[in-house]
């Protein structure tokens, strides 16, 4: 009772962080239009969204990543590292100081050169490999825009026209990065790592950017904003993810919304298997397997080392942020949206409609966080042959797949029921085979164990017992 206490604890915290910070980034928004210029609040956005929401979540991952793994793992997590302060030396303060000792021993250790490395490149390697991933944020819109002291506030940093193109281009320039590291090194292991490192990212970018094809098609447009969608306010046309498919009539808004996954079903499970991979962690770690290569940064020290540690993590909190944002609605409630801004408190205070829908946005992002984590430690290392297979063999025709039929289906209903059912098939035909290899697998064990005590009374064919050549198969 204690841990759920604690956890139900962790998450109301979470939330009001959330909501606190997303309020700061509206009000100080709106004071830097009222007392600067127009698009100013673009500029906060880039202190708020990139600097304290990425960077401190992507830094708090360090720790969160490591107290969820012994949560799932059943054992104990952080809890050795102390402040030496009166009243709190004896104290593990839920692994916190943990975050505070990675910091020191990477500011702090050895910055190791190999001799015969190329130092100029080997430098520009950890540089290489976290700013575009840093930069990507800059197109996500993370809340509604709204009006605060009179003027207009954007939560987002920018909205160029080619909007998801500037991903794709960007998150490609990760592999310079990865290949210079490996390279610039000049060592065989570090070597091997980056060119396993460059064709897992460069095998899963043409399954990402295919798998993205259909949601441009359902929605026609390439900026984020759009995508996400504005909602039915003043007689407008509802855009993007913001529409229902199927609503109810009256003053409060219920129905089915058209939002990414249950269009792009397919596209989905695609984007996201393929992002994972390009962030290089379990199960598609095999360009930095310490059991079989050790890594292509094997030869960095200190902040370099750091720099490509912290580009993982800040690589989970972008994915999350562009999945939420192009396939759960982005800020928006799955209904009750226009029933919420039509609130006169609302209408009145848009810094708390603000509040309020950027703090959604948040919560779907951390909530993906988890799940990315979950997946990272539940499955285990891929081989090498077995990540090109998934990206070429599975996900690419998959995602070809989807482009045809989602364009057939949009050319037939542009209203986009059709590809709404369509999609919700898909959903339900993956339940049916998820569960059905579940009971096959379990009818399999079963018989296999029947027989084994039937039979063999306990023992396999080699006179074994049958534990100990279970254990041996593994």
């Amino acid at each position: 009772m204690k841990r759920v206490l604690t956890v139900l604890f962790a998450m109301g915290f979470i939330v009001a962080t959330l909501a606190g910070v997303s309020a700061a980034a509206y009000v100080v928004g709106g004071l830097a239009e009222k007392h600067g210029f127009a698009g100013a609040s673009r500029l906060t956005n880039i202190l708020f969204l990139m600097l304290v929401f990425v960077m401190i979540i992507a830094t708090l991952l360090t720790i969160a990543e490591r107290k969820w793994s012994a949560l799932m793992q059943d054992r104990v997590g952080p809890n050795r590292a102390r402040i030496n302060l009166p009243g709190i030396r004896n104290r593990s303060l839920a692994g916190l100081p943990h975050i505070l000792t990675d910091v020191l021993k990477m500011l702090t250790k050895e910055d190791f050169i190999p001799g015969t490395a190329n130092t100029f490149m080997f430098k520009l390697g950890p540089i290489l490999a976290f700013a575009p991933v840093f930069a990507l944020f800059a197109v996500v819109p993370a809340g509604p825009s709204v009006t605060v002291f009179g003027h207009h506030v954007d939560m987002v940093v920018a909205t160029p026209d080619f909007g998801v193109l500037y991903l794709l281009a960007i998150a490609s320039l990760a592999v310079y990065g990865t290949a210079l590291a490996g390279w610039a090194s000049n060592n065989k292991f570090a070597l091997l790592g980056g060119v396993r490192a460059s064709s897992q990212m460069i095998s899963y970018e043409v399954a990402l950017g295919l798998s993205l094809v259909g949601l441009f098609m359902a929605f026609s447009s390439l900026q984020l904003p759009a995508l996400v969608g504005t909602l039915a306010l003043d007689g407008a046309q509802a855009t993007g993810q913001a529409q229902y498919l199927w609503r109810t009539e009256g003053g409060f808004d219920f129905g089915l919304p058209a939002w990414g996954f249950l269009l792009q079903p397919i596209g989905f499970i695609g984007f996201f298997a393929a992002s994972f991979a390009e962030t290089k962690r379990a199960p598609f770690d095999a360009p930095e397997g310490e059991s079989e290569i050790i890594g292509y940064f094997v030869e960095y020290s200190g902040m370099k080392f750091g720099l490509f540690m912290i580009s993982e993590f800040v690589e989970v909190v972008v994915l999350a942020g562009v999945t939420t944002a192009l396939f759960f609605g982005g800020h928006h409630l799955p209904f009750g949206n226009e029933w919420l801004a039509s609130q006169p408190l609302m209408q009145e205070h848009g810094w708390l409609y603000g509040t309020l829908l950027g703090t959604v946005f948040w919560v779907k992002v951390v909530f993906l966080i988890w799940i990315q984590l979950v997946i990272r430690w539940t499955f285990p290392r891929f081989r090498y042959d077995q990540i090109q297979n998934l990206g070429w063999k599975i996900l690419l025709p998959l995602a070809l797949a989807n482009v045809f039929i989602t364009g057939a289906l949009v050319l037939w209903d542009p209203s986009l029921r059709a590809l709404a059912i369509f999609g919700m098939l898909e959903i339900g035909v993956f339940v049916v085979l998820t569960m059905t290899k579940k009971e096959e697998a379990a009818e399999g064990g079963a018989h296999g164990a029947h027989g084994a005590h039937g039979h063999d009374h306990g023992h396999d064919a080699h006179g074994l017992p049958s534990h100990a050549s279970a254990a041996s198969s593994h």
